[in-house]
């Protein structure tokens, strides 16, 4: 047993031990899958144990591996505390950009509240991750949520993203409306419609490009550009006011008089990661990291039906993440 582990090694026990699969530990960590494949035999070495049982389709955990699991987490903490403290970061706030008090980001981020108490998580109010991109960029936010393929690719090659979810889309249409009677609305069904969906706003560049190509073909309408529209209340009045259609997520705000309805059909998707400036490391970070990987594998949040719609970019980019 030696007296001394390379807190890298333990980097890539905990890495590959979260994912159960070398690849995609080796993308989380920027290094390539045979130099993680090398530090875990060399950590496995070290200790006279194996870590890992692997067969050509899956990688698990030895009984051994899940008793180090937990104490490798709290070494690597307390080596990023050490980091922190030493470059002064210690006490700085992790500025997270949410759109609002519900869906992926703001359920990742309370979540990560509640699993580090003694860590300052602070929400930042901002909608759409090509706006909340620059700002990480320009030192203003550290992380934020959003559909990272529909960033520009001078953008994203300076950012990090984790995959959290595939949040299924809806419409949010007039409560009297016929169609509001349905569970779920078939795409066809909006042939003929103008959906609001941000063009305009410079902020959401990557949802607008995404509904494009949804309504493409489909004969359904994108709502002319409208200057970005701050705040639920002012959203409301504002919608309603234009009459407008709006394509949503399952999750979004209330609005009085309009109903929200999954969209059928195929069941189109829209991405979402954690999205992160390259070699930030904080504390809370790995908290809100942790805490996204948690939820998306407790509530299956990356699966999805075969026939769902997505781009393949964003296929790629959510494999790759």
């Amino acid at each position: 047993m030696p007296h001394d582990i390379d807190p890298r090694l333990l980097r890539a026990f905990v890495a590959t031990a979260e994912e159960l699969h070398f690849t995609r530990a080796a993308a989380r960590l920027y290094i390539a899958q045979q130099a993680l494949s090398r530090d875990i035999r060399r950590l496995e070495r070290d200790l006279g144990a194996a870590l890992f049982v692997r067969t050509t389709r899956q990688v698990g955990l030895t009984t051994e591996g899940a008793r180090l699991l937990p104490h490798a987490r709290r070494v690597l903490t307390a080596c990023e505390a050490f980091a922190a403290a030493a470059s002064g970061r210690e006490g700085r706030p992790l500025l997270v950009a949410v759109g609002a008090q519900i869906g992926t980001a703001f359920d990742v981020l309370q979540a990560a509240r509640r699993s580090a108490p003694e860590l300052e998580l602070v929400a930042r109010h901002q909608s759409g991750l090509t706006g909340a991109a620059e700002e990480i960029l320009a030192g203003r936010l550290d992380a934020a949520f959003g559909r990272f393929s529909g960033l520009a690719p001078a953008v994203a090659a300076r950012l990090a993203h984790l995959p959290v979810r595939f949040e299924h889309m809806a419409v949010l249409l007039p409560e009297n409306h016929r169609l509001s009677a349905l569970d779920r609305i078939p795409l066809d069904a909006l042939e003929g419609r103008t959906l609001y969906a941000a063009a305009g706003n410079p902020a959401t560049a990557e949802w607008t490009d995404l509904a494009t190509q949804l309504f493409a073909g489909r004969g359904i309408r994108l709502a002319e550009p409208f200057p970005e529209i701050e705040g639920a209340d002012e959203f409301t009045r504002v919608v309603r006011k234009r009459g407008w259609w709006v394509l949503a997520s399952t999750e979004f705000i209330e609005v009085p008089g309009m109903v929200l309805r999954p969209l059928c059909d195929p069941i189109p998707l829209s991405p979402i990661s954690l999205v992160w400036r390259t070699g930030l490391r904080h504390p809370a970070l790995d908290a809100l990291a942790a805490a996204a990987r948690h939820l998306t594998r407790q509530r299956i949040w990356l699966e999805h039906p075969p026939a769902a719609w997505l781009p393949p970019e964003d296929r790629a980019a959510m494999r790759t993440g």
